[in-house]
């Protein structure tokens, strides 16, 4: 069986990535509510997988889902959720299978970007755009490419729109590097400062403040517990007064609904976790939930805008052969 810590690569597996926070504090309502998370039971379930690349596409309005692995091979097909059922995606060119790759929207091409991964031994340095208006692949040609990575953290510019890529797993060492796609090449960018070299994280959106907040990930053989923002030109390091335990290969995004953005899950120390954090712009606190799905790893969490549902699918536990191919739903009732 495929484990996602039998090598370095692996263990940097997922990124991932990706959404947009609202407010800064839990509305009042929200206090009082039952938070919960609910199984759901789509037509179609997504089959068993982890350490795929995810995101929302605001086009199609729909979760894409690419590549991952399951318990017999490392997988390179398409799904997508429209809050209802999965749906194979059937195109006619895609990228090659693999995992560990991120993938992130980027509002000025209006297309989904898909950068990195790996697959047996080799890491992956290719570029993919995903259209959600003909739900087909492309493959870009940037003549300024990035080092190939596994774990990358992808993510959308809350300045300009385009797409960030953060670090990764380049072999033999962790990434600190920072690049922008324009659209058609990749730029790295200098910025003043920089979080420590990792691969792995989470990275979720805030329009409000118009930054992207991290946390986590791993780094030569040990993992992160700090907590920093990007605002389109700069990193900085931010001082919360509580932080979730170092955490990796786990997902985070905003739900409106409590106007605070989470994180669930993640591997950490080699205990796969099934906590709820959220996350208000200044610290981190940890929710009580009436339910919550089996810990896990390497999974996938979007805030679906159409269906209004926070989603959390798929995912690993850490030296077993569980792989999940669930959706739940995160709710204050």
């Amino acid at each position: 069986m495929l484990n996602a810590r039998t090598s370095p690569s692996l263990r940097a597996a997922a990124a991932l990535a990706l959404f947009a926070l609202m407010t800064t504090i839990l509305s009042p309502a929200a206090d009082t509510a039952v938070l919960t998370w609910t199984k759901l039971t789509p037509a179609r379930r997504l089959p068993p997988r982890a350490s795929f690349a995810s995101a929302y596409d605001p086009i199609s309005k729909k979760v894409v889902v690419f590549g991952g692995y399951n318990s017999e091979t490392i997988l390179g097909d398409t799904w997508t959720f429209d809050g209802t059922t999965w749906a194979k995606v059937r195109t006619p060119i895609q990228p090659s299978p693999r995992l560990a790759a991120s993938m992130a929207y980027d509002a000025k091409i209006r297309k989904l970007v898909l950068f990195g991964g790996f697959v047996g031994f080799s890491r992956l340095n290719d570029t993919w755009l995903f259209d959600g208006a003909t739900s087909t692949w492309t493959k870009a040609n940037p003549l300024k490419v990035p080092p190939a990575a596994t774990g990358p953290m992808l993510f959308t510019d809350p300045v300009d729109g385009h797409v960030i890529m953060f670090g990764g797993y380049r072999g033999p060492f962790y990434s600190r590097d920072t690049y922008r796609w324009t659209g058609v090449n990749w730029r790295r960018l200098k910025p003043a400062n920089s979080p420590y070299p990792r691969a792995a994280a989470v990275v979720m959106e805030d329009p409000v403040r118009h930054n992207v907040v991290l946390f986590g990930g791993i780094s030569d053989n040990w993992v992160m517990q700090n907590t920093w923002t990007w605002d389109g030109t700069d990193w900085t390091m931010q001082t919360p007064s509580t932080q979730p335990d170092p955490l990796y290969n786990t997902r985070g995004a905003f739900d409106p609904a409590l106007n605070q953005a989470f994180v669930f899950g993640g591997g950490s120390a080699a205990v796969d976790q099934s906590d709820t954090w959220t996350w208000n712009g200044k610290n981190w606190k940890k929710l009580s939930t009436a339910a919550s799905p089996p810990a896990r790893e390497q999974l996938g969490a979007v805030w679906d805008p159409d269906t209004q549902q926070f989603l959390m699918f798929g995912g690993t536990v850490f030296n077993t052969d569980t792989i999940y191919g669930d959706t739940w739903q995160f709710t204050a009732q």
